[in-house]
């Protein structure tokens, strides 16, 4: 009886958990980003990314040359600079690898061990 109690309660719970809207949340921009200072950092952030051979390269492939960008450039607002050096913040060049890496090496640890507490063994035949 109380099982079954259990059983009902946790499907509404898990029902409610699983109709409750996703809420993302963000920090409003502050009234900073108009400072002279601001967009120097990150115009020169944006710099630093497009001395990047990697990346210089991959412009000219797509036809930029660096006049080209740099006047692009100058034509953005405050605000467009900003947001464009902040995502420059949030791209992870090569760093996914190594996370992705990591991932494994614990789940297969993971496995190894429960394996081994539950006394099973995995035999591999051809």
């Amino acid at each position: 009886m109380v099982k079954k109690w259990l059983a009902c309660y946790l499907v509404v719970a898990m029902f409610i958990i699983g109709v409750a809207p996703r809420v993302d949340a963000a920090f409003s921009p502050s009234e900073a980003l108009s400072a002279p200072g601001v967009r120097a950092g990150d115009m020169e952030r944006i710099r630093i990314v497009l001395e990047n051979k990697l990346v210089t390269q991959r412009l000219r492939d797509l036809g930029y040359s660096t006049e080209e960008i740099m006047t692009r450039l100058s034509e953005m607002s405050d605000s467009q600079i900003h947001q464009f050096a902040q995502k420059l913040d949030d791209l992870k060049v090569g760093k996914d690898v190594g996370e992705a890496i990591l991932f494994f090496l614990v789940v297969v640890i993971l496995v190894i061990v429960i394996l081994q507490l539950t006394g099973h063994k995995v035999v591999v035949t051809k």
